[in-house]
């Protein structure tokens, strides 16, 4: 008889290979509402940050106006020249402010035409408010006395009325953008709470499983005892070990919930754990086939030489994998939430220690890297190494078969900017892969070379955070560049998390 009932062993594996990949998808929807929501976020700041500037602006603009409206009466009425300088100062702010305001307001096409119309009806005031001043000083304050009649003042309460609307135009774009950051918050906790329930289902159907598996392991068990009473002792030991796995078992269904680490390791144990059984039950198959090999069936044969074998490598392979994406989504949410330090970086002594580094493995694989004079920066000297270690390994890993590597690093100043690229003359990149490959878990080209989708993402992230941005040019067999533009000054804490 078999030692197991038929295809049990092959049966799990089809069963909590669907889980883990389950598991493993709930895992990557988290990541990826992560990754959305700080996307929005950002968007949503900016926009926020936007709107409240132009409404600075447009404020600033009236209370000039109203100074200025105020100093020009003030002077009409008592000729008092301290007045007259509060008119000056006032009027002479209000042309760079109108034009500060048709900058600010130049994506918005209703705000644009009002900015236009509000700097076209300052000029005609500008104009007869100094007249009127010139006329007074000149001794003509009588033409002054009723300002109803004063076509300087229409045109100021004009210039109120387009101020007020523009700001209540600010104000209710302000009120939308707050509502769409709490619908965009809304959304993730969404997101959330399905993840969450996919890893509670995960973990039930997992326990149910291997609950059912561990009954099939017991009636194993019986069955050997019947078979040879001589093996009674090796059958207690592999039912206590058994056993010990099952309780491992029910602890990892517990803590899948609460932890995804923790559940990785007991199955990489259970799986070691498997792998010992079934070469002990293997030996003991091989003496029982040399003193009666009619007593042992086909089925238990194929069971133990190849569907266990091929149920926990496939195992391994996938608890592995999760481990290491684990490991990686992990360490990118520490290097997330870590504050950005800027200091003075001497960026040749810099990228010649990553050049130091990487010598051997360059060497190792037919490949040369030097670097031209760097501008140096004042930033975060992790995140900047981080990065450019990154672009360089990749230019290591991905060279042209067949082709000696050559792999530059250059820079240069770009106004306020520092620009540094990495250039190989790899295997390169398909124009089509060009934004793919800095999407979280995306690879371009043929997966020959470890990795999961997770250094490029970590380097448009750091980039971001450090006020940069980072692209690449490239086509299939013409090599790469990456093309990294950071602030020549991180100012401390504008780009922390």
């Amino acid at each position: 008889m078999p030692l197991v009932p038929e295809n049990a062993e092959r049966g799990v594996a089809r069963v909590l290979a669907p889980m883990l990949a389950l598991g493993f998808a709930a895992l990557l929807l988290a990541a990826a509402a992560a990754a959305w929501l700080q996307s929005r976020n950002q968007d949503n700041a900016a926009a926020v940050e936007h709107t409240l500037l132009v409404d600075a602006k447009i404020s600033d603009f009236a209370t000039l106006v109203e100074r200025s409206e105020t100093g020009r009466r003030g002077y009409l009425l008592s000729r008092d020249p301290a007045f007259r300088t509060i008119f000056v100062s006032a009027a002479a702010g209000l042309p760079a402010l109108a034009e500060d305001i048709a900058k600010v307001t130049a994506d918005n096409p209703r705000q644009q035409a009002r900015a236009i119309r509000l700097r076209t009806l300052l000029r005609r005031q500008q104009l007869l408010q100094a007249q009127t001043i010139e006329q007074v000083a000149s001794g003509r304050a009588a033409d002054f006395a009723n300002f109803n009649q004063d076509p300087g003042v229409a045109l100021t309460r004009q210039i109120r009325a387009i101020a007020q609307s523009m700001r209540d135009d600010e104000r209710a774009l302000l009120r939308l953008r707050n509502e769409r950051q709490h619908a965009t918050l809304a959304t993730f906790y969404t997101v959330l709470t399905i993840a969450g329930l996919l890893l509670v289902l995960v973990a039930a159907f997992t326990l149910a499983v291997m609950r059912r598996y561990t009954g099939q392991l017991s009636a194993s068990r019986n069955e050997l005892r019947r078979l040879n009473g001589d093996l009674e002792m090796l059958v207690q030991e592999r039912t206590s070990e058994l056993q010990r796995a099952n309780q491992e078992i029910q602890r990892f269904a517990y803590i899948v919930s609460h932890d995804l680490r923790s559940p990785l390791v007991n199955v990489m144990g259970f799986t070691a754990e498997l792998d010992a059984a079934r070469k002990t039950i293997g030996g003991w198959i091989d003496r029982i086939e040399e003193q009666a090999p009619e007593s042992v069936p086909q089925e238990a044969r194929l069971a133990v030489r190849e569907d266990l074998p091929e149920a926990i490598g496939f195992i391994r392979t996938s608890t592995q994998k999760m481990d290491r994406l684990i490991n990686a989504i992990l360490r990118l949410s520490r290097e997330g939430r870590r504050a950005l330090t800027p200091e003075p970086l001497d960026m040749n002594a810099l990228v010649q220690s990553i050049i130091d580094n990487l010598h051997q493995r360059a060497a190792d694989a037919g490949a040369e890297i030097s670097a031209a004079a760097l501008p140096d920066v004042v930033s975060d000297r992790v995140a900047l190494d981080q990065i450019l270690s990154n672009l360089v390994e990749n230019a290591v890993k991905y060279l042209k078969p067949g082709r000696p590597g050559i792999i530059r690093i250059s820079g240069h100043r770009d106004g306020a900017r520092a620009v540094f690229e990495v250039s190989d003359n790899g295997r390169g990149i398909d124009p089509k892969d060009h934004e793919r490959i800095f999407d979280l878990f995306r690879r371009s080209g043929a997966q020959d070379q470890p990795g999961e989708g997770i250094g490029l993402a970590h380097v448009r992230a750091l980039a971001y955070r450090l006020g940069g941005v980072i692209d690449v040019r490239s086509q299939l067999d013409h090599g790469a560049t990456f093309r990294l533009s950071v602030p020549l000054t991180l100012e401390a804490g504008n780009y922390a998390a």
